[in-house]
């Protein structure tokens, strides 16, 4: 009996060893880090400048690879098809969550083929209106929509993306009915915005502030769920007149699923301690990206809450994908 209880201790110590030689030798390679969209944006500037600190501490090369296409899912599906050695990254954001129950026959299913790391950073938006128009506040918005059913427009950055869905929980939650723009992107958004065309707009703060600053824009709220520390006199949308509101931009760090959990401790640690790092904190925050470094359990319940809360917009708008 004795013998037999010494047979399978030690064949439980020899399958533990792969995983204790793989967190010893973690990264035996150069990492690549796949942002699903293109070179300039918004989470490639993330990746760029975690990248180096990264690359110091791992001992490996952090190389951004830059594959963007289908609102992030192409990329999103080279990094669910990769060896699950933590050598293959994805930085992504919201939209991944959002594109669940938005996209038909995803090639990838988000739950299943990724083990999430952690979320990185919290995006900073806000509420804007054109200056023309007569309100000072959330409340004010909501009474002036209310009283005038379909005579406001808000401009998005597209059909689908979490500022459309942002401007349609908006709707559902205030009980107002408003005209959706979508456009090409946030510059051209904000031209049509600046120049009265449309009337508001739920929209990243960096590329917006200056012309809230220069007066072409009136700024009533931020979108987060607590006050931005690039913003923090002003007020969240919840705070302003519509309780519980809340459509969080946010960057977040997965690995393909099987990632053994040494390697995702790792990763999460070295990240999070990036993330710390107070030129890499103060350059995040100047480009509207609030560092967070949520740890994976938290992270991966954040995850499945945000498919949730999205499918059920995604249901009562009736959006479907360009």
């Amino acid at each position: 009996m004795h013998k037999k209880i010494g047979i399978c201790t030690s064949v439980l110590l020899i399958g533990c060893l792969p995983l204790q030689t793989v967190a010893a030798d973690y990264p035996t390679k150069p990492i690549r880090l796949v942002v699903p969209f293109p070179a300039g944006g918004p989470v490639d500037i993330t990746a760029r400048t975690l990248a180096p600190r990264l690359t110091e501490v791992l001992g490996q090369r952090i190389l951004v690879d830059n594959r963007g296409g289908a609102g992030g899912i192409l990329g999103s599906d080279i990094v669910a098809k990769s060896p699950a050695d933590g050598h293959t990254l994805l930085l992504c954001t919201t939209g991944n969550a959002i594109n669940v129950s938005l996209v038909k026959n995803l090639p990838y299913n988000i739950r299943k083929d990724f083990t999430a790391v952690s979320m990185i950073a919290i995006i900073t938006s806000i509420l804007v209106v054109h200056p023309s128009l007569p309100v000072k506040s959330v409340k004010d918005l909501v009474a002036l929509a209310k009283n005038k059913p379909d005579a406001l427009s808000y401009a998005s950055t597209g059909n689908g993306a979490p500022t459309h869905l942002a401007g349609e929980l908006f709707k559902s939650m205030a009980g107002v009915k408003m005209l959706h723009v979508p456009y090409k992107g946030a510059s051209l958004a904000l031209v049509d915005l600046i120049s009265g065309h449309v009337q508001l707009s739920f929209i990243s703060a960096p590329g917006s502030m200056q012309h809230v600053e220069a007066g072409r824009l009136r700024l009533l709220a931020v979108t987060n769920a607590k006050r931005s520390q690039l913003l923090p006199e002003v007020p969240t949308i919840s705070e302003a007149g519509l309780r519980g509101y809340e459509s969080e931009g946010w960057h977040g760090l997965f690995t393909p699923a099987g990632t053994p959990k040494p390697v995702v401790d790792r990763l999460y640690k070295e990240f999070t301690a990036a993330l710390r790092d107070p030129k890499i904190s103060a350059s995040l925050l100047a480009g509207g990206a609030e560092p967070v470094g949520m740890p994976p359990d938290q992270f991966t319940v954040k995850l499945n809450d945000e498919i949730e809360k999205w499918a059920k917009v995604v249901k009562t708008s009736g959006m479907k994908m360009d």
